[in-house]
């Protein structure tokens, strides 16, 4: 044992992002004393910006949409209690098929190695016991979120590093109940992987998971966190929920093991089990 601390490193595509996959398990862990650090890898200029103007759109401003998104970025990490925040910077490259993927500076051109090579420094620095990101597909095909997955795996390859790596997921059970509550607040939802669908079916059958990590007693502040980031359209449904019926719903946040050198049991209901 060392005098270091356990750290958790979770490292995410965008402004808001570390709020919706993982803003249960970053409050958590800080409130149990575990060092938290925060790895953004774009600037979220792709993001809504004032009055819900689009990309493309007139009075789209992308440089003033990036350092808003910052500045509700830096106030989510606040909510959470993280202890690091780590921006790369890099151009968001918007949906797939968008001109923004393959604009100059975008992450989804920038080669693997050069910013992997980035993120291990910070790996270096930092040492994490465990590292989150999300699956090969990026959760949903999600170029920037394809290429945080891509980065991480081999940012670990560079450092010589074997922390317990977990990629983000979500239970179809969960998807399922999720639609329930959209439609009762009289939102469109389309069952992704239905032909009514235009996204491809998400999260894995729940004997699929390895890892659910319960963060109930953390709502309120992932909530708050994804409040941060008003600027954004997407999240106005979440935050109709309101803290109870949001807390019910996404008081679990769920994981693949996928690299592991503790031996800890499976499933497991925390990302340090077996380290501590």
């Amino acid at each position: 044992m060392t005098d270091r601390p356990l750290t958790l490193m979770a490292v995410h595509a965008h402004p808001d992002d570390e709020a919706t996959g993982t803003g249960g398990v970053l409050a958590r862990y800080a409130a149990e004393g575990i060092r938290t650090v925060l790895v953004t890898c774009t600037d979220g200029a792709c993001g809504d910006g004032p009055g819900g103007v689009k990309p493309g759109e007139a009075g789209h401003d992308p440089a003033a949409v990036a350092a808003m998104r910052r500045q509700e970025l830096e106030a989510s990490c606040e909510v959470l209690k993280v202890g690091h925040l780590e921006m790369l910077g890099y151009g968001d490259s918007g949906m797939m098929g968008w001109a923004a993927n393959d604009a100059p500076g975008s992450f989804w051109t920038t080669p693997v190695d050069e910013a992997a090579a980035r993120l291990a420094e910070l790996i270096r620095t930092y040492r994490p016991d465990v590292v989150v990101t999300y699956d090969e597909n990026g959760f949903y095909g999600h170029p920037d979120h394809i290429q945080a997955n891509r980065i991480t795996s081999r940012a670990l390859e560079l450092a010589g590093a074997t922390p317990k790596l977990y990629w983000t997921t979500a239970p179809r059970s969960m998807m399922a109940r999720f639609g329930e509550v959209m439609r009762e607040l009289g939102g469109d939802w389309d069952e992704p992987g239905t032909e009514e669908s235009e996204l491809p079916e998400i999260g894995l059958p729940d004997e699929e998971i390895t890892t659910w990590v319960d963060t109930t007693g953390f709502g309120g502040q992932k909530f708050d966190a994804l409040a941060a980031h008003a600027s954004q359209g997407e999240n106005i449904f979440f935050l109709k929920m309101g803290k109870e019926k949001f807390t019910e719903l996404m008081g679990v946040e769920t994981f693949v093991r996928v690299q592991d050198t503790t031996g800890a049991a499976l499933p497991e209901n925390d990302l340090f089990a077996g380290l501590r």
